[in-house]
């Protein structure tokens, strides 16, 4: 089969397609307390102990979402700082975000980064994260290659990773456009984008582990600049990723299925740095575009839902049918808050998760209290 992002790109001029396509511990009672409760009781009102002896735990407040705030621009990749501070893509203005995870009030962190292409619904800068105390930044589709598919478009900027300097400096640690030229996907791929759509990236040992959302495989770049090809796949779109140790979980779409409504079905692999082996987690997910660890190191995942209104491949998914689902340890999901407007990264600080949305909300969701996931 074709590539699922790559078909589309075949059917459609390219401005149509939008790639966002592309330690909470269980409630327990106080059992010494209960203890000296009862005996206290026993001393005093033998007669009552049996009606008072116990009261039936609370259930734990379910789930609420709410939005945090909104910015005039499209919301993509996400991060929590080393200040405990979330930090978010604009790449409509070729900025990241900083943005208080408790008020919502938000400040211009970096600026001065590659735009989003005029008459693209993606590009620019896809995602943010730390090394130390160091932010990097994940650019895509921004790079002379792609004036082809319209001679007004002018780009010559560098597509790959950007160290953050300054409020407006940054210095290119990576070239991963070019490397993705000269090292295409293997044949049969009907590439449009050829310099790749580098979709998100994570730190790991000397650099960092990166998602190619386009060539649909896994990249290892080096704060030296060099690449090298870690996991090629067929039909599936890697996507959002999340770290455990060695191990790198994975959020993947794949091709669309008929329906109504029509359904990007993917799912969430794991494999581990040493073998990479990529082995399924939980299937079954409607466009999963992002995955982390909660608290209890319970596994969530980001569905941005299903297709009716845009129907196509790589095409987002409809307005209000994401959902945020717990990963269940049998390999099931469990949805926890549903209707999201096309999210596309989410992040987690305590017990708490944030959920930026292609639309630039960033939604904030407590109370969550799950089971132990499949790391537990």
């Amino acid at each position: 089969m074709k590539n699922s992002r790559e078909r589309n790109n075949n059917n459609k001029p390219r401005k149509e397609i939008i790639m966002n396509s592309p330690n909470t511990n269980k409630p327990r009672r106080n059992h010494a307390a209960a203890l000296l409760g009862a005996a206290f009781l026993c001393i005093l009102l033998p007669a009552l102990s049996i009606g008072t002896a116990s009261a039936a735990p609370k259930s734990p407040p379910a789930p609420t979402a709410t939005l945090l705030t909104t910015f005039n621009a499209i919301g993509f990749g996400s991060t929590v700082g080393p200040d405990g501070m979330l930090y978010v893509t604009d790449p409509t203005h070729g900025q990241i975000l900083r943005v208080d995870p408790a008020t919502g009030s938000t400040t211009v962190f970096a600026s001065g980064l590659p735009k989003t292409p005029p008459g693209f619904g993606d590009g620019g800068t896809f995602d943010v994260t730390f090394i130390g105390n160091t932010a990097y930044a994940l650019v895509s589709e921004v790079s002379s290659d792609l004036n082809y598919l319209d001679p007004s478009l002018d780009l010559h900027d560098i597509d790959g990773i950007y160290r953050i300097d300054g409020p407006d400096r940054f210095t290119i640690v990576a070239d991963i456009g070019a490397w993705s030229i000269a090292h295409p996907p293997p044949p049969g791929f009907d590439v449009v984008v050829f310099s790749g759509v580098q979709f998100s990236f994570l730190p790991y040992g000397d650099g960092f582990v990166v998602n190619d959302g386009h060539h649909n495989r896994v990249l290892d770049v080096t704060l030296d600049g060099q690449i090298t090809q870690l996991l090629q796949f067929g039909d599936v779109v890697p996507t959002g990723m999340a770290q455990w140790g060695t191990r790198f979980y994975m959020a993947q779409a794949g091709p669309l299925v008929q329906g109504p409504p029509h359904v990007e079905i993917g799912q969430v692999v794991a494999f581990d740095m040493k073998t990479l082996n990529p082995v399924e987690v939980a299937g079954g997910i409607p466009l999963p575009i992002d995955v982390e660890f909660g608290p209890g190191r319970t596994l969530y995942a980001l569905s941005q839902g299903t297709h009716l209104i845009l129907d196509y491949d790589g095409a987002p998914a409809d307005p209000n049918t994401g959902a945020l689902l717990r990963v269940n340890p049998d390999g099931t999901t469990t949805t926890v808050v549903g209707h999201l407007n096309q999210p596309t990264s989410l992040k987690f600080i305590g017990n708490t998760a944030y959920v930026v949305c292609y639309t630039g909300e960033i939604w904030k969701i407590e109370n969550l209290l799950p089971s132990r996931g499949p790391g537990g």
